[in-house]
């Protein structure tokens, strides 16, 4: 069972979190999708707070048939790194010591937007935390065990929310890993 975080929203001047491909509320251009290219968006990282020792990225669809959808977990992102570039590699860990966890697609890294085509827009959500301490996290990690390491340690969040509708048949073969 995932665990809801009630969080209070950051001021104005708190931790913000952006891509240059979309804005906040509108749609997530196809190339970053299971229709387009699967490629993740580039995120820009802002205001990080003073005592920061950790960045994590949770991207979910709360709006999946089956429940709420893991499509992206990032973590052990140092706090001087201010964003991540389009078309993150796919493997457990990157440069900076970033590493990335299992989607709920079954692989590790990025998992495109890929709703059922007779389902309206879903909200994606790009989820960035500033955390008091670096989580003792392996690589590949899953949504619960990055949500557990994030108890009580979180300085701030920030919100990125973009949307997403299919226009384009069902096809499987770009739900696989890479």
């Amino acid at each position: 069972m995932r665990k809801l975080f009630l969080l209070i929203p950051a001021l104005v001047f708190g931790l913000k979190i952006s891509s240059p491909a979309f804005e906040n509320g509108g749609t997530i251009p196809q190339t970053f999708t299971c229709d387009g290219k699967n490629e993740s968006p580039p995120l820009v990282f802002s205001e990080i707070p003073e005592g920061t020792k950790s960045l994590v990225l949770i991207m979910h669809d709360p709006d999946a048939p089956a429940g709420d959808f893991t499509h992206w977990l990032v973590y052990s992102i140092p706090p001087t790194v201010k964003g991540l570039p389009r078309n993150l590699p796919k493997k457990p860990v990157l440069e900076k010591g970033i590493l990335q966890g299992v989607n709920d697609f079954g692989f590790v890294g990025y998992g495109g937007p890929c709703p059922p085509p007779w389902d309206g827009p879903h909200r994606y959500y790009f989820e960035l935390y500033a955390l008091d301490y670096e989580p003792n996290l392996k690589p590949g990690a899953t949504r619960e065990e990055v949500e557990r390491a994030l108890e009580g340690h979180v300085i701030e969040n920030a919100t990125l929310m973009g949307r997403y509708k299919r226009t384009k048949p069902f096809m499987f073969g770009k739900l696989s890993s890479p």
